[in-house]
């Protein structure tokens, strides 16, 4: 358990103050905007759990664009063939307006500034952006550089820089301008950041005025200390650096003391030029500053960021969906509470606002005034970013019952039935009486997503409805001619159930109460429905059906059981109303089982006409936790069809399970055509591929073969192409990891395409590989979807 120390100096030393008594920034203020760069789509990319796809990327430039930048990091081009290829089709494909500068980052390394312009051959205007660390930290533990070593690393790698521009300049037209970073410049002596910055401008020697500037970006890599110290530093930096006509200086700030925006915005006053930054704050750790907030604040101030954010909802959406990462609801401007009054006080000053302001403003146009914007805890009019003023007064979370319907149903889009707005009114007060303070929006929302367990996997029950199937029967004739024919309902479906998946079967009169007697039958869970309520959300191809389920414990005594006072609320939301009314129903009896130990179900799954694939990589991924591909998922289900053909569509869990691991070799001893002894990947050659030697065990005899391409994969093809006649083709590919720390397993899923002259019909199979190398990961898949296809040998 952590404990934090009584005495923090014993652990921690502060920040040294710069000794710096000709600072001016304290007493200036904004008069235009910086130069902006976006570096989503590479610092903000690289600390994204899952890195945005070519696709994402591609949306997200075309973003920026829109926005209104003309600088853009696009890229980090050696790092991967990802990278590189993603520059590569943005020139390629003329994706790149005339009047913007592309930007992509190299560290000081030759062979990697080398590859980097490969990436931009044939781009109009590029920024080459090279960074090496200075601090005495980083020289000192990291890499054993003295100062003098760490000024000859960067100003031979300027030179290398230098001379490969000129001969892109010669060779494709290129304009490039030079941008130098001295990594951890916050915690670099200030006086030794000067010395090799004027140190790499006499080494690049083309610094002038105009887009001719060097560029010399000064980061807060880290924010150790306050923001009035790094603005000390760039105005003393500034005001150090010789020729400053001929410097651009950037900023470079991250939120590590959540301090951002206000390092930059004083680092601006300081005299620098320039803000590298992020959409809304994302990057490593605690995010890039945020140039959403930057040229917002500057706007509220009547200063144009030379920007545009009209359509804010729309700059959100992309970017949330990219970066896969939500907007606190609290984020300045672009939060959904931030326009909110939720305090009696502040919707009484806010509405006596407009009422005031509507008739200034009428006033201000009789008499040709601009009609500016004052408004009570308003900084801004959340209609200049595309907002209603719908959200900013709602009702306190303290109203009552009503109020916290209310908020539900704004924010949920679920309009509660009285009973269960009185149900979760009393989840809502005591959570309030046990934390003693008000209940934001977040509050409520949370509370009925985990009250419901309503909202996707992180509030899933103990009881999940994976999928079903429901079939009609007619019923006995009736007695009487006049009478309609019932028909009788039958469930058969997949539900999770404390995270192993389970089938359930049972009838009824209709879905809900098949699904009752199912549960009643396989969990030996006992409840009758009391009330049901539904309504449609949204209109046309995209609305939903929103079902209300109460639950109350069975009993032979029907009016008993309808009576009772204590009963269980369930919502559900789906496109399917049948399926929207059966997630009801499990929503509320997670709520009735509690912590009740339910008995075990045989464990069987069972693949009739209806049953779908996913049923089967459900089961994988249960067992084996392997996520597999969609066409994987669809190839296996192929292969259990054929094994239950003669068993009535029915197999066991466990032989499914071991009828996966035999058909791809998914550990088990088996024996295939080609296995992997060893590999050697050399570096890239002068073309840029790679080349591979490997060691192969073919049809039990010992070949060893070598081949290159653009990664490890396509290499290895192209070395078992000289043992096969025809070619082999990676149609898809995939990986993830399993375990965590040490015990972490990358696994790789390939499915490989075989043709061969003459032969008009194309083979297929997909291969699994997993090693705790991802390169070998990759290679042994290849090798397993190999071994699968009935290929000539081309040795012979």
């Amino acid at each position: 358990m952590g404990c934090m120390l009584i005495d923090p100096s014993q652990k921690y030393q502060p920040y040294i103050p710069l000794q710096f008594d000709e600072r001016k920034w304290p007493t200036r203020t904004f008069k235009k905007a910086p130069i902006w760069l976006s570096t989503d789509l590479r610092d903000g990319n690289q600390a994204l759990t899952n890195p945005m796809t070519a696709d994402q990327k591609l949306t997200f430039f075309r973003l920026l664009v829109k926005c209104g930048f003309k600088e853009i990091e696009i890229a980090y081009p050696a790092a991967s063939d990802t990278d590189f290829n993603f520059v590569r089709y943005l020139v390629e494909k003329n994706e790149i307006p005339d009047d913007v500068w592309i930007q992509v980052l190299t560290p000081a390394r030759e062979d990697l500034i080398r590859r980097t312009f490969e990436s931009i051959a044939g781009a109009k205007r590029v920024i080459i952006h090279m960074y090496n660390a200075t601090c005495a930290l980083f020289r000192d533990v990291v890499f054993r550089n003295s100062k003098e070593q760490t000024i000859d690393l960067a100003v031979s790698h300027t030179k290398i820089v230098r001379d490969l521009s000129d001969q892109y300049t010669a060779s494709h037209g290129t304009m490039f301008r030079y941008e130098y970073s001295p990594e951890t410049f916050s915690q670099t002596e200030v006086d030794f950041s000067v010395a090799i910055c004027e140190a790499v401008r006499a080494a690049w020697g083309k610094a002038g005025t105009g887009d001719n500037r060097i560029i010399f970006n000064l980061p807060a890599t880290v924010e150790v200390a306050p923001p009035n110290h790094y603005a000390d530093q760039i105005e003393y930096f500034c005001t150090h650096i010789s020729e400053r006509e001929h410097v651009v200086v950037s900023l470079h700030p991250h939120n590590d003391r959540g301090t951002g925006i206000a390092a930059a915005e004083l680092a601006v006053l300081g005299g620098a030029d320039r803000i590298e930054g992020c959409l809304f704050g994302n990057g490593e750790r605690t995010g890039n500053v945020d140039i959403v907030n930057l040229a917002l604040n500057l706007y509220t101030q009547g200063i144009s960021p030379n920007l545009d954010f009209s359509d804010l909802q729309s700059v959100i959406d992309v970017v949330t969906q990219c970066n896969d990462l939500p907007i606190h609801p609290r984020h300045p401007y672009a939060g959904e509470l931030v326009f909110t009054a939720f305090s009696g006080s502040h919707q009484d000053a806010i509405k006596k606002g407009f009422e005031d302001q509507k008739q200034r403003h009428a006033r201000n146009s009789a008499n040709g005034e601009p009609q500016i914007w004052s408004m009570p805890y308003l900084p801004i009019d959340p209609a200049d970013l595309g907002c209603t003023y719908e959200a900013v007064i709602r009702v306190n979370s303290q109203s009552g019952k009503g109020g916290v319907a209310y908020l539900v149903k704004q924010h949920l889009d679920l309009d509660l039935p009285r009973k269960m707005q009185i149900a979760f009114y009393q989840v809502v007060q005591a959570m309030a009486d046990r934390e003693a303070r008000e209940m934001t929006v977040e509050d409520i929302t949370t509370a009925f997503r985990s009250t419901y367990y309503f909202g996707g996997p992180k509030y899933e029950g103990r009881l999940a409805l994976k999928s079903f199937n429901i079939t009609t029967e007619p019923s006995a004739e009736p007695l009487d001619e006049d009478e309609t024919r019932d028909e009788h309902r039958y469930i058969d479906g997949t539900i999770k159930v404390d995270g192993v998946l389970r089938i359930v079967r049972g009838d009824g009169n209709g879905p809900i109460s098949a699904l009752l007697d199912a549960l009643r039958t396989h969990l030996d869970i006992h409840l009758t429905l009391r009330e049901y309520s539904e309504h449609t959300i949204g209109d046309g191809e995209n609305a939903k059906a929103a079902s209300y389920i109460e639950l109350v414990a069975a009993t032979d005594n029907i009016k008993e059981a309808r009576g009772t006072s204590q009963s269980w609320w369930g919502v559900g939301v789906d496109s399917d109303i049948t399926a929207s009314g059966l997630r009801a129903v499990l929503s509320a009896v997670n709520s009735a089982i509690g912590e009740r130990v339910l008995p075990e179900l045989k464990l069987n799954v069972g693949f009739n006409p209806t049953s779908g694939q996913a049923d089967v990589a459900d089961a994988i991924v249960n067992s084996l936790g392997l996520q597999l591909p969609r066409r994987f998922q669809a190839s296996f289900f192929e292969v259990v069809q054929r094994a239950t053909f003669n068993s009535g569509g029915q197999i066991s869990y466990d032989s499914l399970i071991q009828l996966f691991k035999e058909t791809y070799g998914y550990d088990v001893p088996h024996s295939s055509r080609f296995e992997l002894v060893s590999f050697n990947l050399e570096k890239p050659n002068e073309a840029g591929r790679l080349c591979i030697a490997v060691e192969l065990l073919i049809d039990s005899e010992v070949r060893q073969v070598t081949g290159e391409g653009n990664g490890p994969l396509s290499a290895l093809l192209a070395a078992l192409h000289s043992q096969i006649k025809g070619t082999l083709s990676i149609r898809e590919y995939s990986e993830h990891s399993i375990g965590e720390g040490a015990e972490v397993t990358a696994v790789s899923f390939v499915e490989l395409v075989y043709e061969v002259g003459g032969k008009s019909k194309k083979a297929a199979a997909w291969g699994i590989g997993h090693d705790s190398d991802i390169a070998a990961s990759g290679l042994k898949a290849v090798l397993s979807a190999a071994s699968s296809i009935d290929m000539v040998d081309g040795t012979a």
